[in-house]
């Protein structure tokens, strides 16, 4: 998130695409509402489905689940052939555009209508829109990520934003909102199966980054592996770890998954979770580490289940980070009741029982401070540098000092300060950034320069140009001893970069210059290491438009990708509409959260929101012979089957069923009540949603495609 959810309140324009804030972020709400009414400040929503923030659009844009690339390159083209984009911003800042723009030519508004279902001239209203109103706001969910070309998707709504000239400025950027309290903290942490944290990768050098960090013996690292090789490999990723316990698919790995612990992670998040049961049950050891029973721990039948009792967030403290990138203080309001302890509490058994508490403590003795002063040392990538403990916990005494427009705090304790100083906070003086990429200021009160990373030229396969990568002369940040690009900073200390000197020397060197210390360098339209390298639409991998397959095909299928095959070509069979003719899409209810383990054992939310539905045209219904209320069973091309109870409203059109994804309790019609620890049952069961979603994985992140599959749907 570049800016803020207080930042909305600045933009002349918003535009939000899959993201339903309403529903999912309601507190953000204050802010955009603000935006409306103060600024005049239009609202554009592009969804399937007609959401209570459409209600709210100046604009609303029905588009077919999986073809937001063509929408939004659309957009952009119409933006171009106008001559409305920032020529400035783009001749001075921006890598790659000619590249980009011969691209963004074939998606015409008539090509965008065929492609979308958005009428030729809505496409050229909202273009017109986005030109007349600047800066926007363009904010997306899950909604924009989970298809199987949700990175290509994503790269389009920072394209548009940088061809508006919409980056680095107050009211403007690209904005991700978050879900859970740490979302963000958990992505900036990169918990993920190919890299180290802070983004650090799995090279040697990193490995003795962290190793430094942890002031932990790197041969000691390497020998808990079986062997040094297997330390540069990707694990299995969140959406198919289940994969390397079922062995069904082609694998890269020396043994099968035996054992598993799920902290805090709800499985039916998890796509196919029919195949998800499967492997739960195939596991020989399963520890489910949260507050209270999930249903893998209903779903599971062997005897090898345990159940650890961890406090909620009211239980215990430690350093949080907000979707606006602000890091606060949760102070504990109680200590943990009956039997339940502290995450932290429960790894300190764990490692002890394991046998490397030593090393893994050696610097950790005030918990959980310590923890925030680790990451502060080691995740120089981010910037969590200057965000110690103490002046966390101030900012946090300290509320009242900060002004609600801008973040600021006028005059206290933390005077100068942005609120939660938003990464990155290079210096335990720097103010924080509450804006990326915003050149106006200095870079020691919060101004930042676009990152450079991949050298200093390029040239372009598809055109043969070649291209300066650093910004334009004349463009920096006010107080820079260089006026113009520059690259990043190495060997302030001999041998280090910016990212590897623990001593932060380098950081402060650089502060000192008045510059950044990744450099200053353009944001690039053309990622030359992704498959695409300007971003396209391809059809879905269940597509309701076999027409349109072969015109943007898929992906040829990918070994190894994750340890697994993943399917692409493969899997794309236009046969499939024929059978499964409506595009399934799945969201968030503002009553429930994540997997709703929580929220479904809360006697009032259940009250509000009661049971699984699925929502389903009027006209679809009617020629379906299903009424309000009717029970329907709904088919994924997998063969997965859930029985839901029908919603009838014009929500969704005659081709879209819609589902929550927060219900679970049952497992295609049979109940797992019985089977949760007694008086533990939540209050609401029902099929999780993700039974039924399809098959698909983003080609870069692997993360899972729920927003775009095929079902069928008959009475039950």
């Amino acid at each position: 998130m570049t800016n803020s959810l207080n930042d909305i309140r600045h933009a002349k324009s918003m535009i939000f695409i899959g993201s339903n804030a309403t529903e999912a972020h309601p507190v953000s709400m204050q802010h955009i509402l603000h935006g409306k009414e103060v600024n005049n400040a239009p609202i554009i929503v592009v969804d399937p489905r007609y959401t209570k923030l459409a209600a709210k659009a100046t604009e609303f844009v029905r588009i077919r689940p999986g073809s937001d690339a063509a929408f939004i390159m659309g957009l952009i083209n119409e933006v171009i052939a106008n001559g409305w984009q920032d020529k400035e911003f783009i001749q001075n800042r921006v890598s790659g555009y000619e590249e980009m723009a011969e691209v963004a030519k074939q998606y015409t508004p008539e090509v965008v209508e065929d492609i979308t279902g958005i009428p030729a001239e809505q496409t050229k209203r909202v273009a017109r829109i986005l030109a007349q109103n600047r800066p926007t706001s363009l904010t997306w969910c899950m909604g924009g990520t989970q298809h199987h070309i949700g990175s290509s998707i994503t790269r389009t709504f920072c394209i548009l934003q940088l061809v508006l000239g919409n980056m680095g400025k107050s009211g403007g950027g690209t904005n991700i909102f978050r879900g859970h309290d740490n979302v963000q903290g958990a992505t900036d942490m990169c918990v993920l199966a190919d890299s180290l944290p802070g983004y650090y990768g799995l090279s040697e050098g990193a490995w003795k980054h962290w190793c430094r960090v942890w002031d932990v013996d790197y041969d000691y690292i390497v020998g808990r592996f079986p062997d040094k090789e297997w330390m540069g490999k990707k694990g299995f990723s969140l959406a198919r770890w289940y994969e390397g316990v079922l062995g069904e698919e082609e694998l890269e790995t020396p043994t099968l998954v035996k054992a598993m612990i799920q902290w805090g992670c709800g499985s039916n998040s998890n796509s196919q979770y029919n195949r998800v049961v499967k492997a739960l049950n195939k596991l020989e050891l399963l520890v489910i580490v949260d507050p209270f029973p999930t249903i893998a721990a209903a779903v599971t039948k062997t005897d090898n289940v345990y159940l650890l009792p961890s406090a909620s967030q009211y239980e215990t403290s430690g350093s949080v980070t907000s979707t606006s990138r602000q890091i606060q203080w949760r102070y504990k309001v109680v200590d943990p009741v009956y039997d339940s302890k502290d995450d932290y509490e429960i790894m300190s058994l764990l490692v002890n029982k394991l046998g490397f508490a030593d090393e893994f403590y050696k610097n950790i003795k005030e918990v959980p401070e310590d923890i925030t002063r680790e990451i502060n040392k080691g995740t120089l990538t981010i910037g969590y540098n200057g965000q110690t403990p103490e002046r966390i916990k101030m900012h946090m005494e300290n509320w009242h000092t900060f002004d609600i427009d801008d973040l600021q705090a006028k005059g206290g304790p933390c005077d100068g300060d942005y609120y939660g100083m938003p990464w990155p906070c290079w210096t335990d003086e720097h103010p924080g950034t509450p804006i990326l990429y915003d050149i106006s200021k200095p870079v020691a009160e919060g101004g930042l320069p676009f990152r450079n990373r991949f050298g200093l030229e390029k040239t372009y396969d598809s055109s043969g140009r070649t291209e300066n990568q650093l910004a334009a002369d004349g463009v920096y940040n006010p107080g820079s001893e260089i006026e113009g690009g520059y690259p990043e900073f190495k060997d302030v200390v001999p041998g280090t970069n910016w990212k590897t000197d623990l001593t932060q020397e380098t950081l402060k060197t650089a502060i000192k210059r008045g510059m950044a210390p990744f450099g200053n360098a353009r944001a690039r339209c053309v990622v030359w290491n992704f498959p695409d390298q300007v971003p396209i639409h391809r059809e879905p991998l269940h597509s309701p438009r076999p027409d349109l397959i072969e015109k943007y095909p898929t992906y040829e299928d990918q070994p190894n990708h994750y340890r697994v095959m993943t399917r692409y070509k493969s899997e794309q069979k236009p046969e499939l509409v024929k059978e499964f003719p409506y595009v399934l899409t799945t969201g968030r209810m503002v009553e429930h959260m994540g997997g709703g383990a929580e929220t479904r054992s809360s006697k009032y939310l259940s009250e509000l929101q009661p049971e699984m539905y699925a929502e389903i045209n009027p006209r679809l219904a009617n020629n379906l012979g299903i009424r309000k209320d009717d029970m329907v069973v709904i088919e994924s091309p997998e063969g997965s089957k859930i029985k839901v109870k029908a919603f009838i409203t014009p929500r969704v059109d005659d081709k879209t069923i819609f589902l929550p994804y927060h219900f679970a309790g049952t497992l295609m019609g049979e109940s797992y009540l019985k089977d949760y620890p007694e008086g533990h049952e939540p209050y609401v069961v029902g099929d999780p949603g993700n039974t039924v979603t399809n098959y698909g994985y983003d080609i870069i992140t692997q993360i899972q495609a729920t927003k775009d599959g095929l079902c069928k749907v008959t009475r039950a």
